[in-house]
């Protein structure tokens, strides 16, 4: 069975940057397994692992626009550190949910100052090229729950 929309594709995977440093790699015994076709990996990705069947490797280059896209700097901003009562202490690399006129948006603190605090609300790989080796695993029909969801089914691990 070829990988196709509303499949389950199961795949190996690892991601580097242009300098070749992994950034992500499934692990050995929990290969990822997603619904293709429902936005669950990034669209340049899904888009060269569309008609490949179990058993095939590849290697994907993916620009910026086709991952998490370009930078944004006006996600960029100083916030008053009273935005953060309750947090006994904040400090660079923390991620928080914040409530934006957009809906909720995930940022990373940058830089904590006395009065202020950097927060970075761009994916930590907007602006990067993605370089993924892949190995397919497995492909086979959604089920009707997967497909309902727009999700695969992620096996259990073992106790």
């Amino acid at each position: 069975m070829e990988i196709a929309a509303e499949c389950v594709a199961t795949i190996h995977y690892t991601l580097t940057d242009d300098n070749g440093q992994v950034i992500d790699k499934s692990p050995e015994a929990r290969p990822l397994s997603y619904l293709h076709g429902a936005g669950n990996i990034v669209p340049g990705l899904e888009k060269a692992l569309t008609g490949k069947k179990p058993g095939d490797s590849l290697e994907v280059d993916v620009k910026p626009e086709e991952a998490y896209g370009e930078r944004n700097e006006n996600l960029v901003q100083a916030v008053p550190r009273e935005a953060f009562k309750g947090v006994d202490s904040v400090e660079p690399g923390m991620q928080f949910k914040a409530q934006t006129d957009r809906g909720p948006l995930l940022v990373t603190v940058v830089e904590v100052g006395d009065e202020q605090v950097k927060i970075d609300g761009n994916h930590p790989l907007a602006g990067r090229n993605l370089h993924f080796a892949v190995e397919v695993a497995e492909v086979r029909e959604a089920s009707s729950e997967e497909k309902q969801l727009g999700q695969a089914n992620q096996p259990q691990a073992a106790a």
